[in-house]
């Protein structure tokens, strides 16, 4: 899963640094899309791409009809590899959820988009999962202050259930 929870026990007193100066909180997760396809992955893609590429090509070597064929084999891979590096850029959206005994705060950072933050009690907030009612399966929604925000849209439907469960027992630890 994804998710992955940390806690701050006998951290040392400057760790609020990494929270832009605020207290830092009892527990943070920082939620992100899976990623299938590695850096080295990538590479060795593009390679063994070229590389059938070039197995059509072979017949014509020592040919002008190679010369005239190279510019478009170089323009897929060009293309592949954008559009591949592209959509890991893309994918570098996350989520941070930081936990104290009462507050929760939401930092939610798209590719390209400034970054949205919404915090509330804990003890007020409502945690809903829409089976089927939502935009995807198992839609997860936190709704308080009159406010209703998406979590975890990225994650699988059995990872935002997952989330749900764990976020409501550290909720309710949490609380006292």
């Amino acid at each position: 899963m994804p998710v992955q929870w940390n806690t701050l026990e006998g951290a040392p007193a400057d760790v609020g640094a990494l929270f832009h100066g605020q207290a830092a909180p009892d527990q943070y997760a920082v939620l992100h899309p899976n990623r299938s396809l590695s850096r080295v992955g990538f590479a060795w893609l593009l390679v063994i791409l070229w590389g059938l590429l070039l197995l059509p090509a072979a017949p014509l070597l020592g040919s002008h009809a190679l010369w005239v064929m190279l510019p478009f084999l170089l323009g897929v891979l060009a293309a592949l590899g954008y559009s591949i590096e592209r959509n890991t850029k893309d994918g570098a959206s996350f989520e941070l959820v930081r936990l104290w005994p009462d507050r929760l705060q939401i930092d939610h950072q798209m590719p390209r988009q400034r970054l949205k933050t919404w915090s509330t009690n804990p003890y007020w907030m409502r945690i809903k999962i829409a089976a089927e009612d939502g935009p995807v399966e198992q839609y997860l929604t936190l709704k308080a202050e009159g406010r209703e925000i998406e979590l975890g849209k990225f994650l699988s439907p059995d990872e935002r259930i997952a989330l749900k469960v764990d976020l409501e027992d550290r909720i309710k630890r949490g609380i006292r």
